[in-house]
């Protein structure tokens, strides 16, 4: 069971949204190099990046600051945003990273995502980003009619390394997890779920050290990290302690 501790970039900065929305963002440090080191001192083994600008353009927008995060930590690094075709993806995994995360394309464009699946594998994660139940792309401002469950199974037996699933009206406000919506795709699909949005404080961790919730590869974590809401060490210490910790 991974933590993941999360970087969004806008303009070069780390930030954090409010439900997806641009006009939200708070600023948290104007270095993410310098935080991405930060995680990786405070005893975090992954870090989960996001390219805010490049979901909302369709193009890798923060290539700077990505590289710089690269340079600076060790742990690998996985990253969504505005990643559309093959040759950004190679160019990406060329550069360090450890996993690309596609969203977008990956509704509208799924062979592309088996094909990369094929090309690199166990390097491409699908980012499934829901509001209402349904998939929304293109940074989250645009509905498509697809349900999670529908969009994850189309990628079943693909090589898909794990699906990163959003709950957008939870993500960025504290209200905890949707547990229920999370472990429901865990249960419908056999590709590892990584569970995002609203993660707001210790009684998540320790959520996902129950049964239930074992299944998941991990869950990522941004403003409860930011705020002081989360303790780095007790969280890691609550998920080694369950023998679930990374």
């Amino acid at each position: 069971m991974i933590l993941f501790p999360a970087i969004d970039l806008k303009d070069g900065q780390c930030v954090r949204l409010k439900l997806g929305d641009m006009q939200t963002a708070t600023i948290y440090n104007e270095d993410p190099a310098a935080q991405a080191k930060a995680f990786e001192d405070q005893g975090f083994r992954w870090l989960h990046v996001v390219d805010l600008n490049g979901a909302f353009e369709g193009k890798s927008v923060n290539s700077a600051a990505v590289g710089a995060i690269l340079k600076a930590t060790k742990n690998p690094v996985q990253l969504g945003g505005g990643i559309r075709t093959l040759d950004q993806i190679e160019d990406w995994l060329d550069r360090g990273l450890a996993r690309v995360i596609l969203g977008t394309v990956a509704v509208r464009e799924p062979e592309l995502v088996k094909q990369a699946c094929r090309e690199f594998p166990d390097r491409i994660a699908v980012g499934i980003d829901a509001r209402g139940g349904k998939v929304a792309v293109e940074g989250w401002a645009e509905a498509s009619s697809l349900g999670v469950v529908e969009l994850a199974k189309k990628f079943e037996g693909a090589g898909v390394a794990a699906i990163i699933y959003t709950d957008i009206d939870r993500d960025g406000v504290l209200t905890g997890l949707n547990w229920d919506s999370t472990i429901a795709l865990a249960d419908a699909v056999s590709i590892p779920v990584i569970a995002s949005g609203g993660l707001a404080s210790l009684d998540d961790i320790r959520r996902m050290t129950l049964p239930d919730a074992r299944k998941l590869e991990g869950a990522i974590s941004g403003r409860a990290l930011y705020d002081g809401r989360i303790d780095p060490a007790e969280a890691l210490a609550i998920l080694r302690d369950t023998g679930k910790g990374d």
